[in-house]
């Protein structure tokens, strides 16, 4: 029998929280203007007039997500401007030329309710289909394009052509992941909460009302090669305020041994060794990133469940979900999935089959800000907490965070850790915890963390205009 999981007891008053944050999705706009008590047409003039790239040398910097320097700029005629860095997890080539010819021109107000509302739901020759030309010719409509001829090079889809985007596929088919779009969107909501001086967390409504000003922050390891590497971080994590830490099992291996073991035992021992240096009461969990089989994640996640871990994080490839579902009903703590999911319909598929006990999501795969709340405020519906994923640059993070403030099922911060790995040489911000283990909400509007324009000038190589 299936264990019972926070789905099945789905009650209206979450539906009605869902039903009212799409409701706002829908117009941003005027949610944002009422914040501030003015009309939509009282807002400074917010038609896009220029798209750039800023293309910087980062010197000694390594990113976390494969930032490459490049950050985004759109601009209104009001000059205000929206930035994201750009080649987050993907090289996104070719934005500059998409953007020139989907955003010049247009206001703020009619292309942020739209720009990433599609689901990438599945379809032949619909929604999301392809009607073939002359053969050889590749299709004459394309993805989530079926109205409009199919765009060229770097213009839709992350996998329109071979070279352009990641190169995966989605469950769904569909036009998503499409990082053009959500570096898009993130720039546009910036510009909107700057246009009313608001953060952009106060905007979002997801039933928290903006009343939510800090979040618990957890410490995430990176990947270390020997099984002796974590007890001790976990112990200086916990000395520097954070409230719970997060193991990314590495090689698996004995520091001085020369016999190998397989990796999934020793990642078991690196379970036991930090429980037993972090004490009994303090919250852990585990991520392996995809890395097990069904079998390996069975035994590893029973041990999670002996020792009280607080979750288990994508233990297997997200695309077997019969496996996941298998896990979801054999254990005890939850699972985190969906970092490797890139459409609502996804979400909703594993949700309803409870293959995922809590949603894990990526921004920049799901289609920015606007396409996150809706995965989001949907986990919200069937009573699911949703996770963003905090781990990269700055503007990384700040987008997560953002989320996780606005959503009523979000309640923790991840840092990399140590959290130094996360400080970017053109933001002053260092993400790191008060003394009682919270990350306080930014009070700058927009994004709210500044780019420090003086330490990005002297890295610009060349503006791409």
């Amino acid at each position: 029998m299936r264990k019972p999981t926070r789905r099945d007891f789905l009650g209206s008053s979450a539906g009605l929280t869902a039903a009212a944050g799409f409701a706002v999705l829908a117009d941003p706009i005027s949610t944002a203007a009422q914040s501030v008590g003015v009309k939509s047409r009282d807002l400074p003039d917010l038609t896009i007039k220029e798209v750039k790239v800023y293309v910087t040398n980062l010197g000694n910097y390594r990113s976390l997500n494969g930032e490459r320097g490049e950050i985004v700029s759109i601009v209104t005629k009001s000059d205000i401007e929206g930035n994201y860095t750009l080649g987050n997890r993907n090289r996104t080539e070719g934005w500059l030329d998409w953007a020139k010819a989907a955003l010049v021109g247009k206001s703020v107000i009619d292309v942020l309710p739209v720009l990433t509302s599609t689901s990438g739901l599945r379809g032949t020759y619909g929604f999301n289909g392809e009607l073939p030309a002359a053969p050889g010719s590749g299709p004459r409509w394309q993805g989530g394009n079926t109205f409009h001829r199919a765009p060229s090079r770097g213009n839709g889809s992350a996998f329109d052509t071979e070279g352009v985007g990641g190169g995966l596929m989605t469950r769904a088919g569909g036009n998503w992941p499409n990082w053009y779009t959500a570096a898009a969107d993130v720039c546009l909501w910036d510009i909107l909460g700057k246009a009313v001086n608001r953060p952009i967390f106060k905007l979002l409504a997801g039933g928290c009302g903006g009343s939510k000003e800090k979040l618990m922050a957890y410490a995430s390891s990176t990947h270390h090669p020997a099984i002796e590497d974590y007890a001790p971080e976990v112990l200086k994590a916990k000395s520097e305020g954070f409230k719970a830490y997060k193991i990314h099992p590495g090689g698996g291996e004995h520091t001085r041994s020369s016999t190998a073991i397989p990796a999934y035992i020793g990642h078991m021992e690196e379970i036991k060794q930090v429980r037993a240096a972090a004490g009994d009461e303090f919250i852990l969990a585990h991520d392996p990133v995809q890395l097990y089989n069904r079998y390996e994640a069975m035994k590893v996640g029973r041990l999670l469940d002996e020792l009280a871990y607080a979750w288990f994080e994508d233990p297997i490839r997200t695309t077997d979900m019969d496996g996941l579902i298998s896990l979801c009903s054999a254990l005890s703590l939850p699972l985190h999935v969906g970092e490797f999911l890139y459409s609502i319909s996804d979400f909703a598929e594993y949700i309803a089959k409870g293959a995922l006990d809590v949603a894990r999501l990526i921004a920049d795969n799901v289609g920015g800000i606007s396409g996150s709340m809706r995965v989001g405020l949907l986990a919200d519906a069937f009573g699911l907490e949703c996770t963003p994923h905090n781990w990269g640059n700055t503007l990384d993070l700040a987008v997560h965070f953002h989320l996780e403030l606005a959503l009523p099922n979000a309640s923790w911060f991840e840092v990399p850790y140590p959290p130094e790995l996360a400080d970017h040489p053109f933001f002053n911000y260092k993400f790191r915890p008060d003394k009682d283990g919270f990350i306080h909400a930014p009070v700058a509007p927009g994004l709210g963390y500044p780019i420090d324009r003086d330490a990005m000038e002297s890295h610009i190589t060349r503006i791409d205009r």
